[in-house]
């Protein structure tokens, strides 16, 4: 019998390998934005993807692997689809909503409601939101970018954990365009290089 070494990359057993690996990694993704890590039972993730559990642990070794993974899998999309000054308003919408019509737009969703879950993969999940640091300090040409940036992913992960984990009221059922208003309105202040709300030009930062 043949081992999966012998199998043709462009053979049918390789291409469903892998759509039933993408399956699994979408279906853990709507599963953590929408129950959290520990709600979220590799049973359950199993069935919405159509596929055994078996295949899960083959795949990714563990459920906190997969959750690293997700995480990774969807923020690297989404920091290669979305342009710059983009980021931080699609971070925001995907996290409003809690979900989107990618997986990547769930990215801050899944972080906020499985925050513990990936112990293994702590280092991972820093190395990718210091990306996103990254990226919106490009936005500013102020000397203290990098700060603004920091205090740009803060603001962003407070929101989030008002929404998503503590269900504050009114933000928790606030609607989206309209906090998306208020804060990218401010955050133009902060990241001067993000365009205004309807299209127009920020204002310039004191001192430059």
């Amino acid at each position: 019998m043949a081992n999966s070494a012998d199998v043709p990359a462009g053979s049918p057993r390789r291409r469903d390998a892998r759509a039933t690996r993408r399956r699994l990694l979408e279906a853990a993704a709507d599963l953590f934005a929408e129950r959290g890590y520990d709600a979220a039972t590799v049973r359950d993730i199993a069935d919405r993807a159509g596929a055994n559990q078996a295949l899960l642990f083959r795949y990714f070794g563990s459920k906190s692997a997969l959750l690293t993974e997700v995480m990774a899998h969807n923020g690297q999309e989404q920091l290669r689809a979305t342009p710059p000054e983009k980021l931080f308003e699609t971070t925001l919408r995907g996290m409003l909503t809690h979900h989107g019509k990618e997986p990547h737009d769930r990215s801050l969703a899944v972080y906020l409601r499985s925050l513990g879950g990936a112990e293994d993969g702590s280092e991972t999940v820093k190395a990718l939101g210091e990306q996103y640091v990254d990226v919106l300090a490009t936005l500013s040409g102020a000397e203290d970018a990098a700060l603004r940036a920091d205090l740009a992913m803060a603001w962003l992960l407070g929101i989030g954990i008002m929404r998503v984990v503590v269900g504050r009221e009114p933000l928790a059922s606030a609607d989206p365009d309209a906090v998306c208003g208020l804060v990218l309105g401010l955050l133009g202040q902060l990241l001067d290089g993000m365009p205004a709300p309807g299209g127009g030009t920020p204002p310039e930062p004191e001192g430059r």
